[in-house]
């Protein structure tokens, strides 16, 4: 079977750093293509100038067999490429039809009833159905993603690039969302799966491609592939054990304590977290994590009920914060919050540790520098260089960097924020090693959407569903870890309604 989109010895630099190094790929119609790689190998960049964001510096891209130059993400569309990404473009104020139509071609004037029912008849068509006339921010994040698939086939696109497709769904919609792209490419699409998540990859894929340090390095078909960990190494390069060891601490005193906090999408929260424990909270995006994260971090002020940090009332902590020994913070927004992207490396290292470098008024610049110099090497950061500004690494390397920082700090309360989004297995399991090891100085308060990190290292799991706890128990208590999935989509709550 000919393929659709033909790249050949794709080249694209930034700088001294070298993103794609002559890579060539293949797309089929009717096949699913899983690109894997550790962070900075170029998987996004490759992505990014197949859908027409990056001109390539050298190298061909072949549509039907024919040279294209993409000049544009429109010439992209018109080329047949849609990319769906992990943050959503969609505007929250306006309904599934209008969102649809947004960016088509066609006239000035667009029947809503028309438009709403070409969504119906796609949506219903593709096993995506969605209510057309329902106002995207009343919709949940599947829902969401749901709509911003039916935006790109309305446009015709035969190939559909999807960037960690999962991060923002529970295990229902996964399943549901991956009934849907095995029936697209019944139909004929392309589509090409980007993920870390190696059981998913295995589950829902034709074929593997995996780049390295921006080549490709090995093709296979999922049929040959026997294992998690097998595909593990070929995308590592060396064994990796899909697991970490989580040895038993003893709890100790409280570092966070919650009654009844409201404010900001939270509804009376009541949490507990310990020196010697990990905490995780989990729950679909957009149900009070946000501003859970941001009452115990300073950024929110909490409305209602008590909040204690370190033992001291809230405002009492937050007016004299220490820099080292109290909170330390890795934000989901990795590039928005956690750094400053014009700055480098350096710079961004001392956005929360300046008090430690300084001395008589002076900063202390080259001692910092020699700290990140080897925090790079211990966190296995690439490049090392850091001189390079925040924007020019990859988003699993920077958020190496965030992590090196605050872990810099000897925190007594770790608050991690989506810490592993987007880092391949690897750098998830240094992570994961990492906060584990932060439990003998503190506390750690992990806000993960994956179920899977959360039974890795946490020792209890807290469930947000519309601000509130609707469940809290162990992690070892197999019973309610069966449930987790309908507690995150509500049904625990429907449950005690209907009682």
């Amino acid at each position: 079977m000919e393929p659709i989109i033909r790249l050949q010895h794709i080249v694209k630099r930034f700088g001294p750093v070298t993103a794609c190094d002559g890579v060539s790929l293949d797309i089929r119609p009717g096949r699913i293509k899983a690109v894997l790689g550790e962070n900075g190998a170029g998987k996004s960049t490759l992505m990014a100038v197949l859908a027409g964001q990056y001109r390539p510096d050298e190298g061909t891209i072949l549509v039907d067999g024919v040279p294209t130059v993409f000049r544009s993400t429109r010439d992209s569309l018109t080329a047949g490429i849609g990319m769906v990404y992990q943050h959503f473009t969609l505007v929250p104020a306006m309904t599934v039809a209008e969102n649809v139509a947004l960016g088509q071609e066609g006239g000035a004037w667009v029947s809503p009833a028309a438009q709403a029912r070409r969504v119906t008849e796609l949506a219903k068509r593709l096993g995506l159905e969605v209510d057309p006339m329902a106002r995207v921010a009343d919709l949940s994040m599947g829902e969401r993603q749901r709509v911003e698939i039916v935006k790109v086939l309305a446009r015709g696109c035969r190939v559909l690039i999807l960037d960690e497709p999962t991060a923002v769904l529970t295990p229902t919609e996964t399943e549901a969302l991956f009934v849907a792209l095995r029936r697209l490419a019944e139909e004929g699409v392309a589509v090409v799966f980007i993920s870390h998540k190696l059981n998913e990859v295995l589950s829902v894929a034709h074929e593997v491609a995996i780049l390295r340090r921006g080549r490709i390095v090995d093709e296979m078909l999922v049929s040959e592939v026997t294992s998690p960990a097998e595909l593990a190494r070929r995308m590592v390069g060396r064994d990796v054990l899909l697991a970490v060891d989580r040895p038993p601490v003893e709890p100790r005193q409280a570092v966070l304590r919650l009654s009844g906090v409201h404010g900001g999408g939270l509804a009376g929260v009541d949490l507990r977290v310990r020196q010697g424990e990990v905490v995780a909270v989990v729950g679909v995006a957009g149900n009070g994590q946000s501003a859970l994260v941001e009452v115990v971090c300073g950024l929110r002020a909490p409305q209602g009920g008590e909040a204690w940090i370190l033992g001291q009332p809230w405002a009492d902590f937050h007016c004299r914060a220490p820099w080292q020994g109290g909170i330390g913070y890795v934000p989901e927004d990795r590039l928005g919050v956690a750094v400053c992207r014009d700055m480098d490396t350096v710079d961004n290292f001392l956005l929360t540790t300046r008090q430690g470098y300084s001395r008589w008024g002076w900063m202390e610049r080259a001692r910092a520098r020699a700290k990140v110099v080897e925090l790079m090497d211990t966190f296995g950061v690439y490049p090392p260089r850091p001189e390079m500004a925040a924007r020019q690494f990859s988003g699993g390397n920077l958020q190496k960097l965030v992590l090196a920082r605050e872990f810099a700090r000897r925190p007594r309360l770790v608050v991690a924020d989506q810490p592993t989004q987007g880092l391949d297995i690897a750098a998830t399991q240094e992570v994961w090693r990492a906060l584990l090891a932060a439990r003998e100085e503190a506390g750690v308060l992990l806000v993960t959407g994956e179920v899977a990190e959360a039974l890795a290292v946490a020792d209890r799991i807290v469930v947000l569903y519309r601000g509130q706890v609707v469940a809290s128990f162990a992690a070892d208590d197999e019973g309610e870890v069966a449930r987790i999935g309908l507690y995150m989509a509500g049904a625990a709550r429907q449950e005690e309604a209907a009682v």
